[in-house]
């Protein structure tokens, strides 16, 4: 597996070595002992979520004040424009995102740590989204910046409006935003 790290260096693209045949394909998700070597840290996953949505819903930009959650992040159909976003006060990339197009085809994996925001945006009729957490899901302590704050400027790769959820369209500016140090 081929670990890159990408212009915000936390944030680190697994590009997976794929085994193919007439049958099929085989091969390896996820490896402790790969994502320490390449990412430097220590996580234990306690959390798998899976969420599947069609073409043009966008989700996110989401994470979590307390108990902030790293994730390891998979497209398993379809494929979306993943989106990583530094909301660590202290850090040289703060507000800074990178984004990777993630695909059933392409077999990317995305690590996020903590202290990220996360969102993405399904460019495929249906895409089914994959990953493991660091800590469990707190919905008291989660929180959504604004998927088109103008702070960030991301460039969705789409020129439609999206399909939000309620919580989602309700999202705040970063310059309202609960922040990590």
């Amino acid at each position: 597996m081929r670990a890159i790290r990408l212009e915000i260096p936390d944030v680190v693209l697994f590009e997976p070595k794929v085994f193919g045949d007439d049958r099929g394909f085989f091969f390896e998700s996820f490896n402790n002992r790969v994502f320490e070597e390449a990412t430097g840290l220590r996580r234990n996953f306690v959390q798998d979520n899976h969420s599947r949505s069609v073409r043009n819903v966008l989700r996110g930009l989401h994470y979590q004040i307390r108990q902030p959650q790293g994730k390891l992040v998979r497209v398993i159909a379809g494929e979306v424009f993943d989106v990583s976003v530094d909301i660590r006060k202290s850090s040289p990339t703060f507000g800074k995102w990178v984004g990777v197009t993630l695909s059933a085809e392409n077999k990317r994996i995305l690590w996020i740590p903590e202290g990220f925001a996360h969102g993405f945006l399904v460019l495929s009729d249906v895409a089914e989204f994959i990953y493991k957490t660091t800590d469990d899901w707190a919905p008291e302590y989660e929180r959504t910046i604004i998927w088109n704050d103008p702070t960030f400027a991301i460039n969705w790769k789409n020129d439609l409006e999206p399909v939000l959820s309620g919580k989602d369209a309700k999202g705040v500016l970063l310059a309202n935003a609960e922040l990590f140090a």
